[in-house]
């Protein structure tokens, strides 16, 4: 029900524009009146990979383009009607967008964005070369409803309705599936989306594919309604510009940006351009850029965020200030002593779980990491210390994929796994939280944790129920349905590692948890990881608040300069000279706990 109420809005506004176009005459109204949900569907086109995933996309013209010279083409040379030939053409843009997008995406940031731009560009000057200059759609006399070529131009705008319907049912849907969430994981954060099992490659070129597919269908169908095509007018950058600036104007990430702005920023540019076109050549383009600065400077996400964003800081002006129910549990749970915890279990005598041997890594001249080994049994909690600089994170790095061993092997149940990508890795087993957090700030909790389940859960409704427990296990249950941009920094903490617990690892790597918590949030964190602990999870961590260290672990790793120069026991460890010398210092000894 509140599914069929969400979509009220969309089905309110495409009857009403229905209404309204059937009672336009002028003919060239009426084209507006169609392009207005052409743009919007190229503009969803675009947002569906730009948008939802963050890698801009200045190329979108390249789909648009293969999509409205294969209609042309396809009538010219084989008679084959639009209504084949649309959906050929949505099949030629998806196979474009895969082509494109599997070379492309090892480039990052402006470099994607300028690498998009050249596959248009370079395809425009191919067309023009094979003297397809201007390509006109043969009038159909006899039977020109098969063709597509409608007396009454009405029918071409409520025809570009449904299609635009059909895109935002279909983005829709998307949104709310694994598709979307991980494309918005990836936009938000890409590292912490592949740390959480997400294969960010495979899910960007499913959605350039996607993305490329509904450019080539709804650039076949704009070929039918202007009946002729130039490389100029399907190719060109003011095309590419378009599906970008009426996305970015309305908002990205979201059905109604697209739609936003294409309904203010088409009738706008094309009467301007009908009006004063000939005196200022290009008007449309100055409006396309005015709408872009206008946007980067008042709202820089879209008309859409901004509006919602407003809102909802008039409708829960408190809520952030509420105490949260799971505080006064987890605290209640904190000063509980750790050592009946660590006599509740068997702590390092289980089966090796994880063995590095011999690891090394190095920055040109810099060993970041020099030849570290070590075990890590089942049930055993292994604290990894050392000074600023010692190799830790670098470590983790190594352990969970973001960074290639130089030498050494990783076995993860005798499985080498050595040069593994994170998300293989999180497959394999191992979660990981970050020493700088890593949330999907757009997200609630929920959401954030349910990316992290999509790795062990086969259904939705199964991702739903082990992010569920994950947070109930973290004690956040009461606040789950709060933004992650709303949260405090402990918070934020126990949200990143309820989102490693939902991939149900068998290890998880902790990366300072503690950084920037005061000392009773501190504790608070501390008895979520005993209790894990005693449930029985693997755990290494690497934290520089010593005085729970000692209570927490069952042994320390202790790094320096990259090097491993002690391995024991926390109570001695803690007073080996040479940690003392390298890491606790002589006031360590002095207020050691006994």
């Amino acid at each position: 029900m509140r599914g069929w109420r969400s979509l009220l809005p969309i089905l309110v506004f495409t009857a009403l524009y229905a209404a309204v176009s059937l009672s336009v005459t002028n003919s060239y109204y009426q084209l507006v009146m169609t392009l207005v949900p052409v743009w919007a569907i190229f503009g969803l086109s675009w947002n569906l990979l730009s948008g939802y995933t963050g890698l801009i996309s200045f190329g979108h013209a390249a789909f648009f383009g293969v999509g409205a010279y294969a209609v042309v083409l396809g009538q010219i040379h084989f008679d084959l009607s639009p209504w084949i030939m649309i959906p050929i053409a949505a099949i030629f843009g998806g196979i474009a967008g895969l082509l494109i997008g599997f070379p492309t995406f090892r480039l990052q940031g402006h470099y994607f964005a300028l690498a998009m731009l050249a596959y248009p560009l370079a395809i425009l000057y191919v067309f023009e070369w094979l003297g397809l200059q201007e390509v006109t759609l043969p009038i159909k006399r006899d039977n020109p409803i098969a063709y597509m070529q409608f007396a009454d131009h009405r029918l071409y705008t409520l025809l570009a309705l449904a299609m635009m319907l059909a895109t935002i049912l279909l983005t829709r849907a998307i949104e709310r599936s694994r598709f979307g969430m991980a494309l918005l994981a990836i936009k938000q954060n890409e590292a912490a989306a592949e740390a959480a099992g997400i294969n960010t490659l495979a899910w960007k070129l499913r959605a350039v594919t996607l993305s490329g597919a509904i450019a080539g269908a709804v650039g076949g169908f704009y070929a039918v309604v202007l009946l002729v095509v130039t490389p100029q007018s399907v190719f060109g950058m003011l095309v590419s510009a378009q599906a970008l600036t009426v996305a970015m104007f309305g908002g990205v990430g979201t059905v109604w940006g697209p739609v936003i702005g294409s309904v203010i920023l088409i009738p706008l540019a094309e009467t301007l351009n009908a009006e004063a076109g000939s005196r200022f050549p290009g008007i449309q383009g100055v409006i396309y850029g005015l709408a872009i600065i206008c946007v980067i400077l008042l709202a820089p996400e879209g008309l859409f965020w901004k509006v919602r964003d407003f809102l909802r800081k008039r409708s829960a002006p408190s809520a952030a200030a509420k105490p949260s129910a799971p505080d006064a549990s987890v605290a209640a749970a904190a000063p509980a002593a750790p050592a009946p915890a660590r006599a509740e279990r068997s702590t390092g005598t289980g089966d090796v779980v994880l063995e590095v041997r011999n690891l090394s890594r190095s920055f040109g001249g810099l060993k970041a990491v020099q030849d570290v080994s070590f075990k890590l049994r089942q049930n055993e909690i292994l604290g990894i210390i050392g000074p600023n600089g010692a190799g830790k994170t670098t470590l983790f790095n190594l352990l969970n994929g973001f960074l290639r061993p130089g030498t050494g092997e990783i076995l993860l149940d005798g499985r080498e796994m050595s040069g593994r990508k994170p998300h293989e890795l999180c497959e394999a087993g191992i979660g990981r939280t970050f020493q700088i957090m890593r949330p999907f700030l757009r997200m609630s909790i929920s959401d954030n944790v349910v990316v992290g389940a999509y790795v062990r859960a086969k259904t939705d409704a199964e991702a739903r129920q082990l992010a569920t427990d994950a947070i109930a296990r973290v004690g956040l249950s009461e606040i789950a349905d709060r933004i992650a941009g709303e949260l405090t920094t402990k918070e934020l903490r126990l949200m990143e590692l309820a989102r490693a617990l939902a991939g149900q690892p068998r290890i998880l790597l902790l990366d300072e948890t503690l950084a920037g918590l005061g000392h009773d949030e501190a504790n608070e964190v501390v008895a979520v990881i005993q209790r894990l602990a005693r449930d029985g999870m693997t755990i290494a961590i690497i934290e520089h608040t010593m005085q729970a260290m000692v209570r927490l672990v069952d042994s320390f790793l202790v790094l320096d300069h990259g090097a491993v120069i002690v391995e024991g026991e926390p109570e001695a460890v803690t007073r080996d000279s040479r940690v003392i010398e390298a890491y606790l210092g002589k006031k360590w000894v002095a207020h050691a706990p006994h």
